[in-house]
């Protein structure tokens, strides 16, 4: 006789709202160097393709710890991952307060990339002690408020770094992280180990990948600085070229891969990559060069705002952003998934372009950021949802690290490159790029982004309703 499973301990809305806080807080800690990148720049002696980098790390180290989170959370539990996690974000956040300069800066961005893997486990969690309906509403809950966490955060840096410093704008969040982590861990209840994955983690594989990550980095943020030093720019290609092969050739062979690459082979994994990639870079140059012009100040160009100004110009397209994954799945069910990403690939490319020949206005620029959010956000959705339908439920974890990768891939080149034009079109002796190196990153960003629509045409339409 077969025994039956004991249902898992249910929580209560105390717990739920407390992984809420945690959420919100962590939200708040992970948007605030957005609307302050320039006032970073100023006071930690940063070039542009430096400011660059420091918006995108922790997004890049996201990425890798996210496929390790899923995996150690099914091995030993995930609220004992989550903690763990959470703890590796308090660290991240005091190393930031603390940072006197740009190095230990951004290993605390690094450490605060665990908060990427920190949020599904919250999910995870969530789902193994809640049934259907009430873990749908416990996530809403949640993912609501850690989107209104990165409207609080990117509203009050300003504020915080003008009255009182920098190092307060990353204190106050992580005590806040620190205060809901313990809460977390007081109110929810411990969750069982899942059966363990035989095959193991794909170690080399994540070390191959951070290696071509970081590479691609150094490779952008360096290129503006190494004309007169070739050798040093070949051998970092070189250098990224091995890692590539290298991480291409363990994950084919690998039994249990970090990315399964022969996913690619499949028409709408690869279409959807495609458009990740040059959607997400559209997105990044856009997110990094529009603030830049506000706070530039060069002749007939730029507008000198401040931190907080910054922080409320940015607040529009925060919004577009929240309300674009619902519009983009209530589109994808009307219209289907095609006809999403082709209006969100136009709106994307426009916009870029339109900023590139109109920018003499704030409102023009906060006009255009909010497109090319609304336009991020409708192709996000509908990619993820065309993708989810495409592929086997079993491949959904596979499908879904590889469209986090692009995601990740574009953001980095994007942001990577809107810096190296600001850092080339400086003059020796300014801190004022000249006004057509922003023309330049939005006509790239375009132009990059609008060849997009050939791939568009041979997706599938989707299901309509």
């Amino acid at each position: 006789m077969t025994a039956t499973p004991a249902p898992p301990v249910r929580i209560g809305k105390a717990a739920v709202w407390a992984l809420g806080v945690l959420a919100l807080s962590t939200g708040a800690l992970e948007s605030v160097v957005t609307p302050t990148l320039p006032l970073l720049q100023r006071e930690l002696d940063m070039s542009p393709a430096e400011g660059a980098l420091l918006s995108i790390v922790l997004l890049i180290t996201g990425a890798l710890i996210t496929p390790l989170a899923g995996k150690f959370g099914d091995r030993y539990g995930g609220k004992r991952i989550l903690i763990r996690l959470m703890a590796v974000v308090c660290a991240g956040g005091l190393v930031s307060a603390l940072a006197p300069n740009l190095p230990v800066l951004l290993l605390g961005q690094v450490l605060q990339g665990a908060m990427v893997g920190a949020l599904p486990l919250s999910f995870i969690v969530v789902r193994k002690h809640l049934p259907a309906g009430e873990s749908k509403v416990a996530i809403g809950v949640v993912s609501g408020l850690f989107v209104g966490g990165g409207m609080v955060g990117m509203l009050s840096a300003g504020p915080v770094a003008e009255a009182l410093s920098r190092h307060w704008m990353f204190a106050l969040p992580t005590i806040a992280v620190v205060g809901a982590t313990l809460l977390v861990n007081r109110l929810m209840p411990d969750d069982p180990p899942g059966r363990s994955d035989d095959a193991g983690i794909d170690w080399p594989g994540l070390l191959l990948l951070s290696g071509t990550l970081v590479t691609l980095m150094l490779v952008l943020a360096l290129a503006p600085d190494l004309a007169s030093q070739p050798l040093v720019l070949c051998a970092l290609v070189v250098a990224l070229a091995a890692f590539v092969t290298g991480w291409v050739a363990v994950e084919r062979r690998a039994a249990a891969p970090m990315i399964d690459l022969r996913m690619l082979t499949r028409p709408a994994m690869w279409k959807s990559c495609v458009l990740t990639f040059v959607i997400c870079l559209g997105t990044s140059m856009g997110v990094y060069l529009v603030p830049q012009l506000l706070d530039e100040t060069g002749d007939g160009h730029g507008f000198g705002a401040s931190a907080t100004e910054i922080g409320f110009f940015l607040l529009p397209g925060a919004i577009a952003a929240t309300l674009a994954g619902p519009l983009g799945g209530i589109g994808d069910r009307r219209f289907g998934s095609r006809a999403v990403v082709t209006a969100g690939v136009v709106v994307m490319a426009a916009s870029l372009v339109a900023l590139a020949a109109v920018h003499t206005e704030v409102w023009h620029l906060v006009v255009g950021k909010t497109l090319i959010a609304l336009a991020n956000g409708l192709c996000v959705t509908a990619m993820m949802t065309s993708t989810a339908t495409a592929v086997d439920r079993s491949d959904t974890g596979i499908a879904t690290g590889l469209i986090l990768v692009s995601r990740v891939l574009g953001y980095a080149v994007g942001g990577q490159l809107g810096g190296a034009l600001l850092t080339a079109g400086t003059s020796s002796g300014s801190d004022v790029a000249a006004e057509s190196a922003y023309v330049t990153g939005f006509v790239i960003a375009g132009a990059v982004t609008a060849p997009a629509l050939l791939v568009t045409r041979t997706m599938s339409k989707g299901v309509k309703a």
